[in-house]
């Protein structure tokens, strides 16, 4: 029995989706209860033993915050509690403040007979922020200034986590990034031929943001970020959806 947590998120829905259509048997658990959910806060160590109870793996997805720490170590431990013996952590690039909130729960998940860990890049979705502006017409912020990263398709991350979740990954560490380095400016050029419409970007200055923010971007080396893996195609035996699917899919009837 397969334990998916944060299943209402884009790529916990996704495992859940593909999941049933294998017919895996699998539990999906939220902190929002819901009819076909059960109900796990990490808060909460007595509905953590609940969600974990008969599971033999933890499909492990906190949330994109700091608090993602003691959400990934409450969940672990109760798995731990419950003689689990698989863990699949969907993780982040080991670069900047990100990578550190995520790093003690890669740490826990060593502890378990079977682990394997998944460090995505920037999720093509993460565009969908960009909404207001383009509903406005208004240039999109452009804090990176010219890095460039592997934008992947959250749909991608599901498979992959899937078929770690189904089949022996044990020890594996793998960098999951879309099949080219983009840069905001190379995404918005990209939606504004998918929607038919004139978009254009504004760099925005570090002072300008939150300082929390500000301080992780100073700390990020384009060297480090700007990866490409072959990790997707190893697994799927295919290439890696390009940011323009997945716009193309977001956005069909443009």
């Amino acid at each position: 029995m397969f334990l998916i947590t944060g299943a209402t998120g884009t790529v916990g829905r996704e495992v859940v989706r593909l999941l049933t259509d294998r017919e895996v048997g699998f539990r999906a658990m939220s902190r929002t209860p819901a009819a076909d959910q059960v109900h796990g806060d990490h808060t909460d160590p007595a509905s953590l033993d609940q969600a974990v109870e008969g599971v033999d793996t933890v499909f492990l997805l906190g949330p994109g915050t700091p608090d993602v720490a003691a959400y990934d170590l409450a969940v672990l431990n109760a798995a731990k509690r419950a003689g689990v013996s698989k863990v699949v952590k969907l993780s982040a690039i080991p670069v900047g403040p990100v990578a550190e909130w995520h790093r003690p729960g890669e740490e826990a998940a060593r502890e378990f007979p079977s682990w394997t860990l998944l460090r995505p890049n920037v999720f093509a979705s993460n565009s969908l922020q960009w909404a207001a502006q383009i509903a406005a017409g208004e240039p999109i912020p452009n804090p990176m200034g010219a890095i460039k990263l592997g934008v992947v398709d959250p749909r991608d991350l599901a498979e992959v986590a899937v078929e770690a979740l189904v089949h022996d990954h044990h020890g594996r560490v793998y960098t999951l990034t879309g099949p080219e380095l983009l840069g905001i400016p190379d995404q918005v050029a990209v939606l504004a031929e998918v929607l038919g419409r004139t978009l254009s970007t504004v760099d925005v200055p570090l002072d300008a943001l939150p300082e929390a923010y500000a301080e992780g971007l100073r700390a990020i080396r384009p060297e480090d970020v700007s990866i490409l893996s072959g990790d997707i195609a190893e697994i799927l035996g295919r290439p890696a959806r390009t940011y323009a699917t997945w716009a193309r899919d977001r956005y069909p009837a443009s």
